[in-house]
């Protein structure tokens, strides 16, 4: 069978694209976008190359929405243009071809602007032609060299990875430091850098300052090792901080600068204020202060009310107990707020928990939500501050903690607690917490209390032992509108009790020496405790997973053998405060029963009675 014979001559030339008017639409808009410097430019560079793609030929913008990369905007806007050129052109104007003396896009290249007529191309190659081919090539190379390089992470300044990066820099350039911090001292640390909490999210949000130590740990700038948990800096983090740090220092030399030049200026000018300064960062630069006999810094001049206050000398922060007596709250200068753990208001049954608070504000409630190390619920007196003219921040105020604390309970979570051993783990942070008035908030749920793991003479049995045997006052109530109709009554009852009072700042390391004062007083109703312990301190001290000391180990320790509870334990911790020691001590025993009668001469808990008559912890430990 004979072959076809083999045709010969020049190839057809395929065909162009059957929308040459949207096409150089879309080219002028890209061009123009290009122009301006605009992202949109490779908007319309995947419409265009969508378009050169689809053989078929389009009758309006609209009809263009099957293709991708092309939204309700491009579609509009070719609309609009096509109108146009239906008034410009006639109603029967060629859509599918190019009127003669239009300039056509080019359909292989992605240049910026087409040539504007026929014999510009004739007449060879030209700048236009030649910055084209130009600007391909570019493309084309930045095409093959791949992704371009991506830069490097610094974080923001006064956002909460900056504060942690500088905070643990100054932290290891101390002589003698631990290279090294914990969770509470870093956050409490870095607070003054950061705008952001570190504790407290901010409202409508879930997420904190301190959210931003994950993407430093991912960004191998921080190492989070041991438990509780230790943040150190990598080698890549302390070069990082290190440049941090470095900008710091510049920006605080260039205010001391303007400042002093501002003392010198005459004053005929307008007085310019920066709005960024930081408080601390002015008093810090202010040289208007005295200072006294005591090494304390005293302001001269304009004051405010936190310097009218609080007559406090400035006292590092690790050092509690150097904080004066003289640091103290007038009445009047200070609000009653009642403090809301953030768990009570969020997680789990989320209708429930916000009916709470929506009750507290029909009540007309002063209250504050934030995390709560120990308690559901406790008082605080804060500051009245002013706002001062010049900085966009007003002062922090200060916060005491109120000797009254809540723990609520439902009654099905009572019953759990009991069942796990957070019930006596509870209580024993509650005694512990420095606060004088526990109270124990027992809520009832209804038909769900009727469906227990326990029986109900095992609840009562535990909440009278609560009351007596632990000196809580137990206050039961039915629902959650009870439980706010409590806390807005106690609320109202606290600001009525301490209205005419002068409140002091103590430490908690002076509380030993003052807690038999505190339990003699019998007219604690009308002259309540004004030697108050500040929040933060209150919160630092009270943290769960805190670093802990052998004692504590031994005191939790003895907590797990039965028959031992919080007080017997504290008793024995005052006579042996380490195993090691009590071990000794039951070595240099003679004899079994000297050893079993060992710890029956320690006495605890206010009717002083003997811990056990025969006891032998040997085998425990």
């Amino acid at each position: 069978m004979p072959s076809e014979p083999i045709r010969v001559g020049r190839k057809r030339p395929l065909s162009s694209c059957p929308n040459p008017l949207f096409l150089s639409w879309l080219t002028e808009m890209r061009d123009h976008a290009k122009e301006k410097g605009q992202k949109t430019q490779y908007v319309y560079q995947k419409a265009i190359n969508s378009l050169k793609k689809y053989p078929l030929p389009l009758k309006n913008g609209k009809e263009a929405k099957i293709l991708q990369n092309f939204g309700d905007g491009i579609c509009k806007i070719l609309d609009e243009r096509l109108q146009k050129y239906y008034k410009e052109n006639g109603v029967n104007a060629p859509v599918h071809s190019l009127p003669s003396g239009f300039a056509p896009a080019q359909p292989c290249s992605n240049n910026l602007a087409p040539p504007k007529s026929s014999s510009a191309c004739s007449k060879g190659p030209s700048r236009e032609v030649g910055t084209n081919v130009k600007n391909a090539e570019d493309r084309s190379g930045t095409a093959k060299g791949g992704k371009k390089k991506k830069r490097d992470y610094v974080p923001q300044k006064r956002s909460g990875g900056y504060a942690v990066l500088v905070t643990l820099y100054r932290h290891s350039q101390i002589p003698g430091s631990k290279g090294f911090m914990f969770k509470n001292e870093l956050q409490t640390e870095a607070q003054s850098l950061c705008d952001k909490s570190f504790t407290v999210p901010d409202l409508g949000s879930k997420y904190t300052a301190w959210s931003s130590v994950s993407t430093l740990i991912q960004k191998d700038l921080l190492l989070k090792t041991h438990n509780p948990a230790r943040y150190s800096l990598t080698e890549l983090g302390l070069a990082l901080a290190e440049k941090l740090e470095s900008g710091e220092r510049g920006r605080d030399d260039r205010e001391v600068e303007e400042m002093k030049s501002g003392h010198e200026d005459s004053g005929d000018g307008p007085v310019t204020v920066d709005l960024t300064l930081d408080e601390d960062k002015e008093d810090n630069n202010d040289n208007d202060g005295v200072e006294s006999e005591d090494g304390c810094s005293l302001r001269v001049g304009p004051t405010i009310a936190t310097s009218e206050t609080w007559a406090q000398c400035a006292a590092p922060v690790s050092s509690l107990s150097d904080i004066s007596r003289e640091a103290y709250l007038l009445p009047g200068l200070y609000d009653i707020v009642l403090c809301v753990d953030f768990i009570e208001t969020t997680g789990g049954n989320t209708a429930r928990k916000q009916e709470l608070v929506k009750e507290l504000q029909r009540n007309g409630v002063m209250f504050d939500i934030r995390k709560l190390n120990v308690g559901d619920f406790l008082w605080v007196a804060r500051e009245k501050v002013t706002p001062v003219p010049g900085q966009l921040r007003p002062p922090v105020a200060k916060e005491l903690v109120l000797d009254y604390i809540i723990e609520r309970k439902r009654i099905d979570d009572l019953c759990g607690s009991i069942m796990d051993g957070r019930f006596r783990e509870q209580k024993f942070r509650l005694k512990r917490c420095g606060l004088h008035k526990p109270i124990y908030l027992v809520e009832e749920c209804g038909s769900a209390g009727a469906h227990l793991s326990l029986p109900e003479s095992t609840l009562k049995q535990a909440i009278v032992n609560t009351q007596v045997v632990d000196g809580f006052f137990v206050k039961r109530v039915q629902d959650v509108k009870e439980s706010a109709a409590y806390l807005t009554v106690m609320t109202r009852y606290l600001q009525k009790l301490y209205q005419n009072c002068t409140l002091f700042c103590r430490s908690r390391e002076l509380e030993e020496n003052e807690e038999g004062d505190l339990e003699s007083d019998a007219t604690m109703r009308e002259n309540p405790n004004c030697n108050l312990i500040s929040f933060t301190e209150f919160n630092c001290g009270a943290v769960k997973n805190k670093c802990q000391t052998v004692r504590d180990v031994f005191a939790r320790q003895l907590m797990q053998i039965s028959g031992i509870s919080g007080d017997k334990a504290a008793a024995i911790l005052e006579h042996y405060s380490t195993v090691s020691s009590l071990l000794k001590a039951y070595a240099q025993c003679t004899s079994e029963a000297e050893g079993e009668k060992l710890l029956s001469s320690i006495k605890y808990g206010k009717l002083k009675r003997f811990v056990c008559r025969l006891l032998c912890l040997t085998e425990c430990f």
